[in-house]
């Protein structure tokens, strides 16, 4: 009998810890503060007249509250309730908690490149780098017999056809304005393209809205069902840059709006529910000590090597907001996206371990 009671244990054990997650989203939102992730609207930026676009009202009515806890989740709802009690959520730094790029340059095409590879290769050394030569995660799960053919990206920013080397890599990586369909669009593909085309352009043909690559990516989740899909967000970044705090904490709050959407349709979906993923989270940090640094971002700029991440999923235990003091880096992320799916990454370049603290129940 105890022999027999052991045999169950062990089997019951075996299949708790069993692979569950069979898909992962990542998804990235571009140069998005620490900051307001953790302590909500800074109301010296959101004070300042060069910054909150003569709408403080605005700002204050919608996202500020006294309470650091009530603004953070203003801006970012979802994410304050939903995966900080059913997932993990990294990087605040006023607990020690710190998470940082490890590449030197502290901007976008190194940062994606060290989320993708596992990697820092210093001869990435700006966002007008060629094709990415080393190889990224996505490309090497798309070789994975249960995988191949089953992977897409889509980003705002032209360069993701570069970062991620979409002629080698061989899965689909549609950017800025890219179009969707092929030679053979559906009605909705159309209509998005039409969209996009005809759409206003506040960055040039660089990059489209953020509206234009999420539904296009919606497309693709609900109609082609990718087992890893890529969705890279931009307006973060490029309204900091342009020194708009209230279009900064508007593009974010949508940001959250449309995880919640993605999450809501795995959920509800027979091939995802409980057995997908998400992971969340950014390229590079921005400026904090010299507040009129918060536009901006580079080696030079104090603060901007600080990020964070989080994720929800199967493998992912409850823990929510990581109070512990620990230092954790980008390039890790690669082979934690890996593992999460249950395979070890590996290439002709260095690969740094996975983040273990993701997986500890």
């Amino acid at each position: 009998m105890k022999k027999l009671s052991l045999l169950i244990f062990l089997f019951a054990s075996f299949l708790s810890s069993a692979q569950k997650t069979e898909n992962i989203i990542i998804i990235t939102t571009d140069g998005f503060r620490w900051q307001e992730v953790f302590k909500g609207v800074d109301k010296a930026i959101a004070n300042d007249k060069k910054f909150n676009q003569g709408d403080s009202a605005y700002i204050y009515k919608k996202y500020v509250n006294a309470d650091f806890k009530i603004s953070r989740k203003n801006i970012m709802p979802f994410f304050w309730s939903e995966i900080a009690s059913k997932g993990q959520i990294y990087g605040n730094r006023d607990l020690g908690n710190k998470v940082d790029v490890a590449n030197p340059y502290w901007f976008s095409y190194p940062g994606y490149s060290e989320i993708m590879t596992g990697n820092v290769d210093v001869a990435v050394n700006s966002n007008g780098y060629k094709a990415n030569p080393n190889v990224n995660v996505l490309e090497f799960l798309n070789k994975q017999a249960k995988i191949k053919g089953k992977v897409a990206a889509f980003g705002a920013w032209d360069a993701f056809d570069r970062i991620l080397n979409e002629e080698r890599s061989g899965f689909p990586v549609i950017s800025a304005f890219d179009k969707i369909g092929g030679n053979k669009p559906t009605p909705s593909q159309k209509l998005l393209n039409e969209m996009r085309d005809n759409s206003y352009k506040p960055f040039h043909d660089d990059e489209c809205l953020d509206v234009f690559t999420h539904y296009q990516a919606m497309d693709e989740l609900k109609t082609k069902k990718p087992k890893v899909l890529y969705i890279a967000y931009g307006e973060t970044d490029e309204w900091a840059h342009h020194g708009q705090y209230r279009s900064y904490l508007d593009a974010a709050n949508q940001v959250d709006k449309w995880i919640q959407e993605i999450w809501t349709f795995v959920q509800n979906d027979p091939q995802y529910k409980n057995k997908t993923t998400l992971f969340i989270t950014v390229d590079h940090g921005r400026g904090d000590k010299n507040k009129k640094q918060w536009t901006d971002h580079g080696s030079d700029v104090e603060g901007a090597s600080q990020i964070w991440f989080a994720a929800i999923g199967p493998e992912i235990a409850p823990k929510g907001e990581i109070k512990t003091e620990s230092q954790l880096y980008q390039k890790q992320f690669a082979q934690t996206l890996a593992k999460i799916l249950g395979y070890n990454f590996t290439t002709d370049h260095p690969v740094t371990e996975e983040i273990k603290e993701v997986f500890e129940k």
